[in-house]
Parts: structure tokens; sequence; C-alpha cells
């Protein structure tokens, strides 16, 4: 089968701060999907938008001009916040292409199946892990045989029966990485320590229950073994040159004796690539962090969200303020830089727990802070709650971007919500305090540079 997989672009608009810092990551689930298809013979090609700085037409132009036979199938995953232009996409590719099989997977596919079939384009939606399901699709199973699919019959939407999680992530192949446009790739401003930088994921699901995260990979922790982890990063390093890897797992850290071999190897291997990763306040000790650290780990993110005991009971946040401040200080000592993420317009919110989160972030006194407004996603409880309650102003998904604030929170009007937001950043980062220990940190142009951006992104809003 010929077979195009398609990740759409993705536009920031005006306000939001990650316009001017964002990074620009691969789709390892189009690149894991595709590692499966060509392991069974298919003839697969990546098109990935954002580095390729390829708008939809763009895209449906680089289908045509790279396949003069034409595609048997066309796969597009999109986040909410593609999802319109992943379904402007399917509609160019009908027009384009006769006979092609559009098949549309995501999380927000996923979550909201019906909405993706009522796009005529759409002939198949994939929901959840795509990899086992995509290989039977290309295999060519009859459609009511293949689990976690959705499709039109008539008129008549049908749903399989859930297709089970992949028990062993280290049964399914490395992501095509050969397939995606290596140089495009960069992390976020002020997360990487060296370059060329690449992000990776070692784990799927999370052992959370925070209202405002997706489901979409259950609430069993599934990894990958820290060696295989390690043999990854050196196979970047030596065949692309990768020098910093971002973890973009939610709870990188819970995996913890998986992350300890991880820096074991790396030590071992002397590999010259730095990283930095997400993890949790209550799976984090002196052990582990001394050992990420000692493996080249210069970064790490924790999710601090509210100042506010009463907002982080309503998220399901339940670490105590105090475990918080002693986690913080100690990634601190040991070398790490700390970045905080907060977030702001939570159900229930008020202006006075937004002040509380803004003085808890200036208490914390992070090296890093990121501010969010609260969105609540489909396929999160959150979402269905402001569903449910009738408090969602807005469906246009172009604006579920953590910057506009989409609910009608009774407690806080959602203007002073987002003038909030601008003054956190504003408040945070413009501290003489924290303008002089920035500059006291630069040890390279590229860091100057990236600061500069940094700035000028807050100004922006």
């Amino acid at each position: 089968m010929r077979i195009a997989l398609v990740h759409p672009p993705l536009v920031h608009k005006q306000g939001n701060i990650w316009r001017g810092v964002a990074g620009v990551m691969p789709p390892l689930g189009l690149a894991w999907i595709a590692a499966v298809l060509e392991e069974d013979g298919h003839d697969v090609q990546i098109f990935d938008a954002p580095p390729e700085g390829l708008d939809e037409q763009g895209c449906v132009d680089a289908l045509r001009s790279r396949s003069e036979a034409g595609w048997d199938i066309v796969g597009i995953s999109a986040t909410t916040r593609q999802f319109s232009s992943a379904l402007r996409i399917a509609q160019m590719c009908r027009e384009a292409f006769s006979g092609v099989e559009i098949v549309l997977g995501g999380v927000h596919a996923s979550a909201r199946p019906d909405e993706a079939l009522a796009c005529d384009a759409i002939d198949l939606v994939v929901r959840g892990e795509g990899e086992m399901t995509f290989r039977e699709i290309a295999a060519g199973h009859a459609r009511e045989e293949i689990d976690g699919v959705s499709y039109r019959d008539g008129g008549e939407t049908i749903h399989t029966a859930d297709r089970e999680l992949i028990s062993d992530l280290d049964t399914i192949p490395r992501p095509a990485y050969h397939l995606l446009p290596m140089s495009g790739y960069r992390s976020a401003v002020g997360a990487a320590k060296q370059s060329p930088s690449m992000s990776m994921l070692a784990t799927r699901g999370c052992v959370g229950s925070c209202n405002f995260c997706y489901r979409i990979f259950g609430r069993t922790m599934r990894y990958r073994h820290g060696v295989a982890i390690a043999e990854e990063v050196r196979y970047l390093h030596e065949t692309y040159g990768i020098r910093e890897i971002s973890f973009y797992d939610d709870t990188f850290t819970t995996i913890r004796n998986e992350v300890l071999a991880f820096c074991a190897k790396l030590r071992e291997w002397d590999l010259p690539v730095t990283w930095s990763c997400f993890g949790r306040i209550d799976s984090v000790n002196e052990e582990l962090l001394t050992a990420m650290a000692e493996a080249g780990c210069h970064q790490i993110l924790y999710g601090v969200e509210s100042g506010s005991d009463q907002q982080l009971a309503a998220m399901g946040k339940t670490t105590p303020r105090q475990r918080v401040k002693e986690v913080v200080r100690l990634s601190q000592r040991l070398g790490l830089t700390v970045r905080g993420a907060f977030m702001l317009g939570n159900p229930g919110e008020t202006r006075e727990t937004m002040q509380q989160t803004l003085d808890w972030a200036l208490e914390l006194d992070c090296d890093l802070v990121t501010f969010n407004i609260t969105t609540p996603y489909p396929g999160t409880g959150l979402y269905d709650w402001a569903e449910r309650e009738g408090l969602l102003r807005s469906q246009d998904w172009d604006e579920y971007d953590l910057s506009h604030m989409v609910m009608e929170l009774p407690t806080v009007m959602a203007e002073e919500v987002e003038a909030f937001y601008r003054k956190a950043y504003r408040t945070y980062y413009f501290r003489p305090r924290m303008i002089l220990r920035r500059l006291w940190k630069l040890r390279s142009p590229r860091e100057l540079f990236q600061a500069v951006r940094g700035a000028l992104a807050i100004l922006g809003l």
C-alpha cells in the first residue's frame, strides 16, 4: 500500500506566549505508526507541516508532488487545535485524489469520533493508540473486524470495541525518524541547553487523576525500559547528531527504576547529550534527582498548577504545598533548573485565587515558569463537566490554545482571567531579581538569543 501520514499546520495566535517560545516537536505517534507499516512492507511517507513550513494547501501539493501514482491511504493525526485544519486537508485530499481512503486519528478524533465523521471526506476514525489499528487497516481487514475504529455504514455510525492498549511498549519498533525532517525540530525556548534538539516519549498513560488531562491512554502507566530509552538516545546522537533530548512524558519520573537504569547507561556511554523532562513532586527523591543530574539532566518541570488549596483539591492534586517547596529547593540545590507550571481560570477560580497562585509562584521562585489558561479539552473530565454545566463559551477549536478563556465561569469573568494571564507573566519575569538571575546564568550567545526571544514573547502579550 502507498500510505501518506500527515501532521497538519499548527499556528499560534496573537496574544499567546507560545507564539514566541514554542518548540517544533516531531509527530512521534505518526512515526511509530510508520515504523509498524514499514515493517509490514508498505510504502510510507510522513508529511510534517510545522517544520516543513507547509500550510494546508502546501500539504496537499506536497502529497501530489511526492507520489506520481497517488495514495491508497492518507492518514491525518490532529490535536484539538489542529482539528479544523485536519478536516480541511481531508476535504482537499478527497478532491485531489480519486479512490483514496482517508483516515483521521489523534486525541480529538478519539474523543469525538462522531464529529470527525460528520465530515464527508473522512472514511474512518482511529480511536486511541494507532499502531496496531492502522496495521490492520493497511492489511485490508474488514472494518467491523478492527477494534478501535469508527465509520459510517449508510446512515448509521458504527463504533467498534475499544482496542486493548499495548502493554509492552518495547514490542513496537523505534519511530521512523528517517521519514521525518529531522533538521526542522527544536525544543521550546529555555528548555534546551544544546542543539540540535529532539523530543522523545518513554511512557504512555498516567497514574494521576487530574481532571484537565486526556484519558485516551488510560490510568495504567506503561513504559519503555531504561536501557531501550538510552539506546534510542544514542541512536539519535550517532545518526542525526542530536545533542539535547526533551522528554515530553507527563510524568517521566514515575518510572523511577527505569529512569535510574537510563541514567546509568548514559553515564556508562558518556554521551555528550543533555536532557530535560517533566516530573511529579510525589515521585522524586534525592537519589533519583542526583542520578538524573549526573547523567545530563539539566531541567525538570513540575506541575504546581495553583496556590489555592481549594483549587488544587478540585483538580485532583493532593501533594501538600510544603512538599512542593521542598522538592523545588532540592532540585535547585542539585543543579537542576526548575520550571514551574501554573494554571489560571479553573472551575471556582476568583480574582483572589488567581492572586494566590501568582503569590505562590513568586514564593517558590522557580527558575522558569509557565502560566496557562485552563482549557477543557475534549476527552477530559473537565470538558465533560463544562459541557454538562453549559459553561463552554466556544467550540471553535482554534481557541483551545491555553491562552484564551473558553469557559464562562460564574466566579470570574473571562476577560479578567485573560488580563491576569498577561499580568502574571510580566510580574514574574520582569522582577529585577529574575532579570539579574537570567543574566547571571547566560553562558553563550545562543542562551542570550533565547532569553531575548522569551522577553519579546512576554512583551508581545
